[in-house]
């Protein structure tokens, strides 16, 4: 579609939403109104997408520029035709078919976009509208249809009778035009309504003036036309995007133990014979793969995780990669840049960072691993700690293959352990250790007989323990 363009109007202030961020980038299943509206018009294949912005446009201007977007800035807020007049000034000359979407309108899927385009050129109509019927159409323009069934009216409801509130079709705000039928209407549009702004709704008028049509286009899903207006429709709206994905993977072959308390955003990808437990939160551009099983009360954020992990209880990943077959948790925190092998195993209490570890390799309790690469079956011993920080900057630790980190280990980074070494317990390592040595960093252990009898024989009464006698002397014997 080299020559469709998309408008999006998302200059609104969202007065409703009681906030000092523009409505469009309050975030809906975990991105803003403003992405994913423009991620949907991607998905659909147009070539270019223009943003309307206003009031707090710095807050989406890096949105903007993750789609390659333009921006047109609509200062003063004078209506839905003069944000289109804004945006449609910003599109190429090759544009020749304009789709103007509404800033909150994130449950419209790319083939509804398609099919509107498809309406309005099969007909050659000068427009084309997404209508919905609802239960409740209160707050939404009617669609009053002429005896063909084209539109013949779009109403606002302050401008609407009593007769019209009754309609149960409404607009969308989502349209498809002939670029030149808009570029010639929306300069003839004027603010004569209840709210004195200029509509792009009117545009039906203009096209019945030149006797052409409007093609009404009804969804396939009434969700499609629902707007974001409050802090309670965002949370509504969000939870309908999650329960799609959640009815998509099951039916993809995903087991989910309750899908009502699993919270998986739109982006999430699993593979097939995974399961997935409740509680448990998917979030971002994380990656799941095949026979994974995610245990209660985990949170993954873009992450990817290989085929047949076990993530166990309480775990949660942060931009963590997980290797086929590994076992993390339960109570395991990876981090950003934690990179955990095949068949690795992270246990409970391990926290991982910017790390790298081998295949095979086991940290299974109590341990800080962070700035370090620990290379293939190895093993990281309870309480063992990378001391990864001086006060100023950050160093690396690096651990060969088949080495033994005995518990309650210091690695005082930078340090470097070789293949097939053993540190024993206990031990501060603070210089690199050659291959298959074993180091030692003990003091040496000294034991007072019956000290604690003699200085201390409160706390063996205190314990009901009685103070051995003193061993009698040669001399006495």
């Amino acid at each position: 579609m080299d020559t469709v363009g998309v408008v999006i109007l998302a200059a609104g202030l969202g007065k409703r939403m009681k906030s000092s961020l523009p409505k469009v980038a309050h975030e809906v299943a975990g991105r803003s109104m403003a992405w994913r509206v423009a991620n949907i018009a991607r998905a659909a294949g147009v070539s270019e997408i223009v943003f309307v912005l206003g009031h707090g446009r710095d807050k989406l201007v890096d949105t903007a520029a993750e789609f390659g977007a333009k921006i047109a800035i609509q200062d003063r807020q004078l209506g839905t035709g003069d944000a289109a007049r804004c945006g449609l000034a910003e599109l190429s000359s090759k544009i020749k078919e304009v789709v103007v979407l509404c800033g909150d309108a994130v449950v419209i899927r790319p083939a509804t976009i398609k099919a509107l385009l498809t309406a309005r050129r099969k007909r050659k109509a000068a427009a084309s509208v997404l209508t919905g019927i609802l239960p409740d159409p209160s707050g939404y323009g009617r669609i009053v249809r002429d005896r063909f069934g084209n539109v013949s009216r779009i109403v606002e409801e302050r401008d609407a009778t009593s007769d019209i509130k009754k309609i149960a079709e409404v607009n969308s705000g989502s349209y498809a035009f002939d670029r030149a039928f808009l570029a010639r209407s929306l300069p003839r549009l004027n603010d004569v309504n209840a709210q004195r702004e200029l509509y792009l709704t009117d545009t039906v008028i203009q096209a019945l003036e030149e006797g052409r049509i409007v093609v009404p286009v009804p969804a396939g899903d009434p969700d499609e036309v629902r707007g974001i207006n409050s802090r309670r429709e965002l949370a509504e709206v969000g939870a309908l995007l999650v329960g799609k994905k959640t009815e998509a993977l099951m039916d993809a072959g995903v087991t989910l133990i309750d899908p009502r308390r699993v919270w998986i955003e739109p982006e999430v990808q699993i593979g097939i014979d995974s399961t997935i437990e409740s509680p448990v939160t998917l979030t971002g551009n994380t990656r799941i793969g095949k026979g994974v099983r995610i245990q209660m009360g985990c949170i993954i954020e873009d992450s990817v995780v290989g085929d047949d992990v076990h993530i166990r209880p309480y775990s949660i990943l942060s931009g963590a990669r997980v290797a086929k077959g590994a076992v993390i948790g339960p109570f395991a925190h990876l981090r950003p840049e934690a990179d955990i092998g095949e068949g690795a195993h992270i246990g409970n209490f391990v926290e991982v960072k910017k790390s790298k570890v081998g295949a095979g390799s086991k940290a299974n309790h109590l341990a800080y691993i962070g700035d370090a690469t620990i290379g293939k079956r190895s093993n990281i011993g309870a309480g063992t700690i990378t001391c990864n920080y001086d006060g100023t900057a950050k160093h690396r630790t690096v651990i060969g293959d088949g080495v033994f980190i005995g518990s309650d280990t210091q690695l005082v980074a930078p340090v470097k352990v070789g293949n097939g070494a053993l540190v024993g317990a206990g031990t501060t390592v603070t210089k690199d250790v050659p291959p298959f040595s074993l180091a030692l960093s003990r003091a040496p252990q000294k034991n007072i007989e019956n000290w604690v009898a003699k200085k201390k024989p409160e706390l063996l009464a205190k314990a009901g323990l009685k103070a051995p006698k003193p061993a009698k002397r040669k001399s006495e014997e």
